[in-house]
């Protein structure tokens, strides 16, 4: 008797374990016919993903079963995708997210000979395409605390990804996390974003208003400069620093040898014209601020707001000269012209810049 039962234990044991092997091959077959698609409702698909991944439960569960790489493959291909198809319900998305990575860590380290290496790669393309998902719905639903939490997961996965770092950024802009804004556009910038200048711009911008961290902002703006000297904004923004700080020779240097390199470049000349014509307009702010009686101080002022407007008139001019559709360059004359009372180069200014703005 005790033999028998010894027998009768022993294909019990036996029978146990294919039967879990069985649930592997189950899962496999059932991943195999699986049918996602638009004809099938939502409740339709997840339940043929929940019944795949009901299978590979019961698979790890098994002493046998549960060192099989595939076991942990599928399982991984299963949970992923309903984490995935079910983005929209957030609490069962992240729940199959985790159980999606401890099976793809399971899958990986059992993988010895890569046999499962593109279900491995399929699951974390569904993880990531599922966090993706969650950050987009909750950016539309204007969540953008949740969604800034989904694009910077996605960042820590897939650290050169641009698109989410600008994404990421953009979020944490709605929700005033300014440094986030910053060193996520800076990465972007680093991996070479098409619209590099954009981010910049936005940077700076951040940096110097919101952060109000001159230094950085500085910095930053030096930076992109250097990568985009064509680009105006930046060019005149530093040339302002100087101005408002009073180092009217460091602006007028760095334009000095930006002109000397590229004589012919028009944005370089009207910005050297800006660095005397602001002085000129900084003048005129204080000679409109004396007391009436002080004509002695009013007539000297106005010398010395005129020697800068003088002194503005050739670059403007040269920048014209280079490009005879430059807006800024035309508006500035008219109104210096309208100011020496230059009837003639007013009428004649005023002109060109309506045919332009036609």
């Amino acid at each position: 008797m005790k033999k028998i039962l010894l027998s009768v234990l022993f294909v019990g044991v036996a029978s146990l374990a294919n039967a879990q092997k069985s649930e592997v091959t189950a899962a496999k077959n059932a991943w195999g016919l699986l049918g996602i698609s638009k004809a099938k409702t939502l409740a339709e698909n997840l339940k043929e993903l929940n019944d795949g991944l009901a299978h590979t439960d019961k698979a790890i569960a098994n002493e046998k079963s549960k060192v099989m790489a595939e076991a942990w493959s599928y399982r991984a291909l299963f949970s992923s995708r309903i984490s995935l198809v079910d983005s929209l319900d957030v609490k069962n998305s992240i729940a199959n997210q985790k159980i999606a990575e401890e099976a793809i860590a399971q899958a990986k380290t059992l993988d010895t000979k890569g046999a499962e290496k593109t279900n491995i790669q399929d699951a974390e393309l569904n993880v990531d395409n599922a966090v993706r998902n969650r950050g987009i719905f909750a950016y539309q639903r204007k969540d953008f605390a949740t969604a800034f939490d989904a694009f910077k997961e996605i960042t820590k996965k897939n650290p050169n990804d641009t698109s989410m770092y600008v994404n990421t950024g953009v979020v944490a802009k709605e929700i005033k996390n300014y440094p986030e804004v910053v060193s996520n556009f800076k990465k972007a910038i680093d991996l070479g974003y098409k619209d590099a200048s954009i981010l910049y711009s936005e940077i700076v911008s951040i940096t110097f208003d919101k952060m109000k961290d001159s230094v950085a902002g500085l910095t930053l703006l030096q930076e992109a400069g250097a990568k985009f000297p064509e680009n105006p904004y930046f060019i005149g923004l530093e040339t302002d620093i100087y101005i408002k700080r009073g180092d009217i020779q460091k602006s007028q240097e760095m334009l000095t040898k930006l002109i000397q390199k590229d004589p012919k470049n028009a944005t370089y000349q009207y910005l050297m014209g800006d660095t005397y014509y602001k002085q000129a307009l900084a003048v005129q702010n204080q000679r409109n601020a004396l007391d009436a009686k002080k004509t002695k101080e009013f007539n000297e002022l106005g010398v010395k707001m005129t020697k800068f407007i003088d002194q503005s008139i050739p670059y403007y001019k040269a920048a014209l000269d280079i490009d005879p559709k430059n807006v800024s360059a035309l508006e500035n004359l008219k109104i210096i012209y309208g100011f020496k009372e230059d009837k003639v180069n007013f009428e004649a200014t005023k002109k060109k810049l309506e045919e332009i703005q036609k």
